[in-house]
């Protein structure tokens, strides 16, 4: 009994060999690796070229040069770094099932997806403060809402974000409590995961997602109350001129801010429901099945410049103006998007 157990030992296939502490391996058959690896790598690549399409849009035309649109473009610029920082070791961690770049970049991949996570939230609540200004309260929205303002925002959206994702690791705020457990039982070389306590998988889900999810969820639940009580007294009244309170544009705006919103909490809602349930269990989810959690909720970033593409107009002529080379030409940066 002792020797064939010492004979499935030696047969399960570690990360490294020839070590003590070396993490199990799952090694997946090449017909799976093959789609898994072309699947992870279409989404990288989706995701980066749609992000920087958004960003070389609104930083080239002078047209989109307004308060909206720089924190559009702080969300794009979030979601570029996922493409280009986070995905690709993410990629392939899910794949070999081992982590071979270190305990120091194990730290600062882990610390970059919690900041990267955190600015796409906090990124969202300003918009959700910018559409509440801009809908429920237009007269007061150009004094309200400055670019100073705007630029103000972004740096706090990102300076808090890189504080709490890189304290949280660094600090091994995450580990406080579960210390022993963790280095009894999970620590391993070849893993990187981000192991939390009860206290943190519950404060970090709650500050990082649940809170801010429920408030920006109220502020659009009455964005849209507002934008029907106008809707409907300009129909009473049939005057012409009280549309422009609102113009079509703010409208479209706001609508495409709300799904975008929407699209994000429906992707990351899965991943945090098990976030907070997995210490309260003992850690019994599926590593297999958290890390699939986690790439639906990083395909946020694949689907966000497909939503403005599908809701845009303007994003789309943009599209094709830098597609076909256009943006090279003397004044490209004054053509008129929301011309037809």
């Amino acid at each position: 009994m002792n020797s064939s157990q010492a004979q499935i030992v030696d047969n399960t296939p570690l990360c490294y060999e020839f070590l003590n502490r070396s993490c199990p391996k799952l090694v997946y058959p090449l017909f799976l690796r093959v789609p898994l690896y072309l699947f992870f790598s279409s989404v990288v690549i989706l995701t980066v070229l749609g992000n920087l399409f958004v960003i070389i849009t609104i930083f080239h035309f002078k047209q989109l040069h307004m308060p909206t649109n720089y924190l559009v473009l702080s969300l794009a610029v979030t979601d570029l770094l996922l493409g280009v920082i986070y995905m690709p070791p993410c990629m392939v961690q899910s794949v070999e099932t081992c982590w071979y770049l270190g305990h120091l970049f194990c730290k600062i991949y882990n610390s970059s997806g919690i900041m990267l996570c955190t600015a796409s939230i906090l990124n969202l609540s300003f918009i959700s403060i910018d559409r509440y200004y801009a809908v429920c309260h237009p007269l007061l929205y150009h004094n309200k809402i400055t670019s100073f303002v705007t630029f103000i925002m972004i740096i706090i959206c990102w300076t808090v974000s890189t504080v709490v994702g890189f304290g949280i690791i660094f600090l091994e705020i995450n580990l406080l409590g579960v210390e022993e457990f963790y280095h009894e039982h999970v620590a391993c070389e070849g893993g990187c995961v981000l192991f939390q306590s009860t206290t943190s998988s519950t404060s970090s889900s709650l500050l990082s997602f649940y809170i801010p999810g429920v408030v920006m969820l109220s502020i659009y639940i009455k964005i849209f109350r507002v934008a029907q009580k106008q809707a409907k007294s300009i129909q009473d009244s049939k005057c012409k001129n009280a549309e422009s309170v609102l113009s079509k544009e703010e409208k479209k705006a706001t609508k495409t801010l709300a799904v975008i919103l929407g699209v994000f909490l429906s992707l990351w809602m899965p991943f945090f429901i098990c976030n907070i349930l997995n210490p309260f269990t003992g850690y019994l989810i599926p590593p297999i099945f958290f890390d699939m959690l986690a790439w639906i909720g990083l395909m946020n970033s694949t689907c966000n410049p497909i939503v403005y593409a599908f809701f845009y107009k303007w994003f789309r002529k943009a599209f094709r103006i830098i597609l076909t080379g256009k943006i090279f030409q003397p004044g490209s940066s004054r053509i008129n998007l929301f011309s037809h």
